[in-house]
């Protein structure tokens, strides 16, 4: 062993040095070089780190650096995720997206143009005029259609979803709902009038006739009970029996 190598070393180094750091880890550990300045320090991690990526070999395992333009990778030749002002396709990273494609600024990669796609349209609607379907000849009627799919930013934007058409109907008065609710509820407060009446003569009969009672059974006993005379046989004048 190199008088400067060391055994004892710590952060998961299997041998160091006081000048380069860590020369060989612990087994599962990654080798990787930090710049500190003008020097190159040597680190044993238990994964890689921005932008680099790692790989075992039977001996060590090393971090290598992914390209310039990529944030973290796979391999050297596959990019997981680009720098800023880069595009992800395929594992490349590209200052433009290729021609089909879109850039998509929130995941910074390419993507398939979306194009708008709506539902079919609906029937159409009654014929009305101010919002009322009698009293005119010519109104107007509408359709809607709904958006199913809104589109990305380079695709076909989506088309109308409301349509609205002439149309002529049959000329119809209007029943007009005001009169008609003052006049049913006249007709109900009138009913309930008379009922109220009829009530209060059908109490007031009742009570006339309960008092009449009551007078008729205060003179009863007020009054003496007249006693009936007895049957009295006629004088029956005598018979002549000279003849």
């Amino acid at each position: 062993v190199h008088p400067n190598v060391s055994q004892g070393c710590q952060g998961g180094c299997a041998t160091c040095s006081d000048y380069n750091g860590c020369l060989s880890c612990k087994p599962r550990l990654f080798f990787v070089l930090e710049r500190i300045g003008m020097k190159q320090i040597g680190v044993c991690l238990s994964s890689c780190p921005s932008g680099y990526y790692g790989t075992r070999y039977p001996d060590i395992n090393k971090c290598a650096k992914c390209k310039a333009d990529c944030d973290t990778c796979f391999t050297r030749n596959f990019c997981t995720k680009c720098k800023s002002g880069f595009y992800l396709y395929s594992g490349k990273c590209l200052e433009k997206c290729p021609d089909g494609l879109e850039a998509n600024n929130h995941t910074m990669e390419c993507t398939s143009i979306v194009h708008c796609e709506t539902s079919e349209w609906s029937p159409w609607s009654p014929c009305m005029k101010k919002g009322k379907t009698c009293g005119f000849k010519r109104g107007n009627e509408v359709r809607v259609r709904e958006i199913i799919q809104h589109p990305s930013a380079r695709g076909n934007p989506c088309p109308a979803t409301t349509e609205s058409r002439k149309c002529i109907v049959q000329r119809k008065r209007c029943q007009k709902e005001g009169k008609g609710k003052k006049n049913r509820e006249e007709k109900r407060k009138k009913s309930n009038k008379d009922e109220s009446k009829e009530t209060r003569q059908e109490s007031k009969g009742r009570a006339a006739r309960r008092q009449n009672r009551e007078q008729r059974e205060n003179n009863n006993k007020t009054q003496p009970k007249k006693r009936k005379a007895p049957n009295k046989e006629p004088d029956l004048a005598p018979v002549d029996t000279a003849h």
